[in-house]
């Protein structure tokens, strides 16, 4: 009896699995529910068992698919049943996006325009890291992606940016423009002190080697903090100009 029960349930979890991806191959994204679309990419790790509680309790927690994927590893693990296999299908998903996302956009040369689009296209990549995650985009004479390099990832407190090394990869990109964006895994938006002296460093160096810093992005879940938006960059290469000028 115990052997016919199971074996009823695998059979209604599996003719459920296949409902859900006939309605996906026919219909799109557009044809599932968030929770259904969890519930799919959770069986990429765990192909022949029941994933729905575990994607009904993930939404419940995150909101939403986006709140999902954006979600840390170590939050998705508390859900019970959620193993290691299935956040790194969560993980997997979310980078394979963000790889996507970059390709396309040094495919398509868009440019950048604002503080805003840095935030749009690195949220989902870094917003959510448990640990600092310093990146440099290196752009063109036209503001447009060439290259995008993380330069350094490292404990909650602690980061290493040597600005040689930055320098060095923009000259191989043959890059013109520079913009950085490193994580706050405490969720503040306000740059701490060696955040300060890091991008004055840098903006410094970059006027050395004849190249522009665009911005320096603190991105977290809430939001972002732009130094060129709160005249940080400017101040410091005038402060650069005057130390330079003759008689100074």
């Amino acid at each position: 009896m115990l052997r016919e029960m199971a074996s009823d349930k695998f059979n209604d979890n599996r003719k459920h699995r296949e409902r859900l991806r006939a309605r996906f191959e026919h219909g799109g994204l557009s044809s599932l529910a968030d929770h259904e679309i969890v519930e799919l990419l959770l069986t990429l790790g765990f192909p022949r068992r029941d994933c729905k509680p575990q994607a009904h309790e993930a939404i419940r927690r995150f909101k939403n698919l986006k709140g999902v994927l954006e979600a840390p590893s170590e939050e998705l693990a508390r859900i019970e049943g959620l193993g290691e296999r299935s956040t790194i299908a969560l993980r997997l998903i979310r980078d394979v996006s963000q790889r996507l996302i970059r390709d396309r956009t040094i495919d398509t040369g868009i440019s950048y325009s604002s503080a805003e689009d840095v935030f749009d296209y690195l949220k989902i990549s870094i917003a959510s890291r448990p640990r600092e995650v310093f990146k440099v985009l290196y752009l063109n004479n036209r503001n447009q992606l060439i290259e995008e390099k993380t330069l350094f990832e490292g404990t909650v407190n602690r980061s290493a940016v040597y600005p040689r090394e930055v320098m060095q990869d923009a000259l191989r990109e043959h890059a013109s423009a520079l913009i950085f964006a490193h994580n706050h895994p405490s969720g503040c938006l306000e740059p701490s002190p060696e955040d300060k002296n890091l991008t004055r460093t840098l903006v410094f160096a970059a006027i050395f080697m004849q190249l522009k810093v665009l911005d320096h992005l603190i991105i977290t879940q809430d939001g972002y903090y732009s130094f060129a938006e709160h005249g940080l960059v400017e101040r410091w290469e005038s402060e650069y100009i005057k130390l330079n000028m003759p008689g100074s």
